[in-house]
């Protein structure tokens, strides 16, 4: 069964963890993916390689999102190879943690030129396609602590929190248009930036989650693949948590 089958889909940051698994996850159910980088190339090309592995098809474009003219030029790129993504998985993201009395202003800018502003540029220029076709399903990836706020982070809680309130808006406006806006939030997650965590930070984590484990990124990839296919086409302005109970809402 492949029930995104002439689907086309733009997940950005999608060259590791979460981002790999959800491009890997909607083109095995019959999305075309359009792989996005900012720095690295060869492990976009990887993803690329595990999803033609399987028989999909993908390509790798590279472009920092946090960047408005970088992301009008990756848009004209996809244009230009007459893709329009109908699906866009809005992954992309950052951390730099540090005690809020500690964070510099670039530390606090950065973060939400990609986590936030990324978001919203590539949201802007998928819009209209959209529009036009009457059809589209927007997945804004935030956070557990987009909701529970965390210390160290209060410039990452910022960004993930203003994202999901950006996706509950772009719901309500879009939805005449046929295009649904959610979200999805992580909690503690097994990935390459998590597995850098301390011993001692990674078990208080796990004290936390009343399931008593980390979740994976195939497992994230699966809420993600649920609100992209039909079956989730009267779900809109919803986030999705993914915790394992560490935050109930």
């Amino acid at each position: 069964m492949t029930p995104l089958a002439g689907r086309c889909a733009l997940v950005t940051g999608a060259s590791r963890g979460i981002g790999a698994e959800i491009a890997v996850s909607l083109a095995q159910n019959g999305a075309a993916v359009a792989v996005n980088y900012s720095g690295s190339r060869v492990k976009a090309e990887e993803v690329v390689s595990r999803i033609a592995h399987i028989g999909g098809s993908a390509f790798a474009v590279q472009a920092s999102v946090g960047d408005a003219k970088g992301v009008q030029t990756l848009f004209a790129e996809l244009s230009s190879r007459s893709f329009e993504p109908d699906i866009l998985v809005n992954n992309a993201g950052i951390t730099k943690d540090n005690l809020f009395m500690r964070l510099s202003d670039e530390d606090f800018e950065s973060v939400i030129a990609v986590n936030l502003k990324g978001a919203i540029f590539c949201t802007k220029q998928a819009l209209p396609n959209m529009i036009k076709r009457g059809y589209g399903k927007i997945i804004n990836i935030s956070s557990v602590v987009g909701y529970s706020g965390n210390a160290g982070q209060a410039n990452y809680s910022a960004s993930k929190g203003a994202l999901s309130a950006f996706s509950r808006s772009c719901a309500v406006e879009f939805g005449a248009f046929g295009i649904r806006v959610n979200t999805v939030a992580p909690g503690f997650i097994e990935t390459d930036m998590t597995a850098a965590l301390p011993e001692d930070v990674k078990l208080g984590m796990l004290k936390s989650i009343p399931l008593g484990r980390a979740g994976s990124a195939e497992e994230v990839a699966n809420a993600v693949l649920w609100l992209a296919s039909p079956i989730s086409d009267y779900i809109t302005g919803q986030s999705i948590h993914v915790n394992g109970g560490m935050y109930l809402q």
